[in-house]
């Protein structure tokens, strides 16, 4: 009696492990599924970004879902689509947040029903929110072009308008921030003579690059929070005819914009690699979803000056170049 009770007994356990191997195999042969959440689809910087994602993807094998907001400070809308995806049952979120302290109750929710969540461009308040962060260093960014500004500037007395991001946002408070380091000046400085938020946006730069020359005809320097806001301020000074008159320096990098340098509208553009900041993030929950191994802190994804006008003591890199690596380049 015994000796069968014994066998009954391995017999079950056997088929016990049997099925949690069975469920085991299961699970890591169907597709992982990965969501992506950007800020907006009316800036070609995120579109790049879930291209990239796109096709990072299929090369994996792997599910991406992809979702936004309407706009650019849409944290509600955020908030829809990681939601969904949770529901969908993916296994890890990349987003980009519009409200990076807004966006925090969800994003530490969702990762207590263990979807690793991983910030990309730009971080949450507290940083410590998420599982990563893969970002350029946005302050270096700023950095690197309020250096080119001085340079380029010398002999000069600056008058500068700055067309800053969506209030509250962390990018564009260190990519300020940065520019002003870079040239050498404080906040409040009065070489500073416009300061206006553009949201990003080509129109609405356009309009704040009117009211700034409206206010003082004098400026000579454009600091742009990023490109769609650098084209509107540049449409704006061809309008008022003073295009030889005044520098515009932005940040991105994309093709457009390096074809701005190379056509001598923009001076300089920090380009960044949205292309990889994707495909880390992919990367990294892929791992997670085969090994349980989560990412930690903060992935520098770095950054590059471009322009065609060489300064003294500055590492330059060429339009050329930056047509070769600009986003889903080699970069």
């Amino acid at each position: 009696m015994n000796a069968k009770r014994l066998l009954a007994a391995c017999c079950s356990a056997a088929i016990v492990l049997f099925a949690a191997q069975s469920v085991f195999a299961a699970d890591q042969s169907s597709p992982i599924k990965i969501g992506l959440v950007v800020k907006t689809l009316t800036n070609p910087y995120f579109v790049t970004m879930i291209g990239a994602a796109k096709k990072y993807a299929a090369e994996k094998g792997i599910t991406l879902i992809t979702g936004s907001g309407a706009y650019d400070g849409d944290n509600a809308g955020q908030i829809t689509a990681m939601e969904n995806m949770a529901s969908a049952g993916v296994k890890g979120i990349l987003f980009t947040p519009s409200d990076s302290s807004a966006i925090v109750p969800t994003v530490e929710k969702l990762r207590k029903q263990g979807i690793v969540m991983i910030a990309l461009d730009t971080s949450t308040t507290p940083e410590s929110a998420t599982d990563g962060f893969f970002a350029t260093d946005n302050f270096q960014a700023g950095k690197l072009i309020g250096e080119y500004a001085k340079a380029a500037m010398a002999g000069k007395t600056p008058v500068i308008a700055m067309l800053d991001g969506t209030l509250g946002s962390t990018v564009s408070q260190q990519r300020h921030d940065g520019f002003l380091a870079g040239f050498g000046i404080k906040e409040g400085a009065p070489s500073i003579v416009s300061e206006q938020a553009t949201n990003g946006d080509e129109s609405k730069a356009l309009t704040a690059m009117e009211n700034s020359l409206s206010k003082n005809p004098q400026i000579n320097l454009v600091y742009s929070i990023n490109e769609p806001a650098g084209f509107g301020a540049y449409t704006a000074i061809k309008k008022a005819g003073k295009i030889k008159d005044i520098m515009i320096v932005s940040i991105d990098g994309s093709h457009n914009g390096v074809e701005a340098v190379k056509s001598k509208e923009f001076a300089a553009d920090s380009m960044q690699f949205p292309a990889k900041m994707a495909q880390d993030g992919i990367d990294a929950v892929i791992t997670y979803a085969q090994s349980g191994v989560k990412p930690t802190g903060y992935v520098n994804t770095g950054c590059a000056l471009i322009s065609d006008t060489p300064e003294h003591g500055l590492s330059i890199e060429s339009s050329s170049w930056g047509l070769h690596n600009a986003w889903g380049g080699k970069g």
